[in-house]
C-alpha cells in the first residue's frame, strides 16, 4: 500500500514538472530564449525566476525545490545559481516597476 502512495506522488511530481517545463518553454519562445533561477521559499516551495533573451521577465512557482529542478532541467534553460551581476542586467524593468518599487519604499501603493 504504502509503495502506491509512494508511486502516484512521483507521478503527482513529474505531472507538475511537465507542466512547469512547458510553461517555461512557452515563456522562452515568447522572449527569444530564457535563462533562469530557482529561489526556495520555504514551506511554499520554490520560485523560478525567468528572464527572457528581450529583458522580460516573470516567475512561476513550484511546490517543492526538486520539482522546480526537474521543470528547469527538462526545459532546457540555463540556470544561475545567484540572481545577480551580468543575468540581473538583462532584466528590462519599465515605469509600472519603478512606481511600484518606490511605492513599496514610501509604505506602500497609494489609493487613488
Amino acid at each position: 500500500m504504502a509503495d502506491t502512495q509512494v508511486d502516484a506522488d512521483t507521478q503527482a511530481d513529474e505531472k507538475r514538472a511537465d507542466r512547469l517545463a512547458r510553461q517555461i518553454g512557452s515563456f522562452a519562445k515568447e522572449h527569444g530564449g530564457a535563462e533562469g533561477q530557482i529561489a526556495y521559499l520555504g514551506e511554499k516551495g520554490a520560485r523560478i525566476v525567468l528572464v527572457g533573451e528581450d529583458g522580460g521577465w516573470g516567475d512561476l512557482v513550484a511546490p517543492s525545490h526538486a520539482i522546480a529542478r526537474s521543470a528547469v532541467e527538462k526545459s532546457g534553460i540555463t540556470v544561475h545559481e545567484d540572481f545577480d551581476g551580468e543575468f540581473a542586467a538583462k532584466v528590462k524593468t519599465g515605469r509600472y516597476e519603478w512606481s511600484r518599487m518606490a511605492g513599496i519604499q514610501l509604505g506602500g501603493p497609494k489609493n487613488s
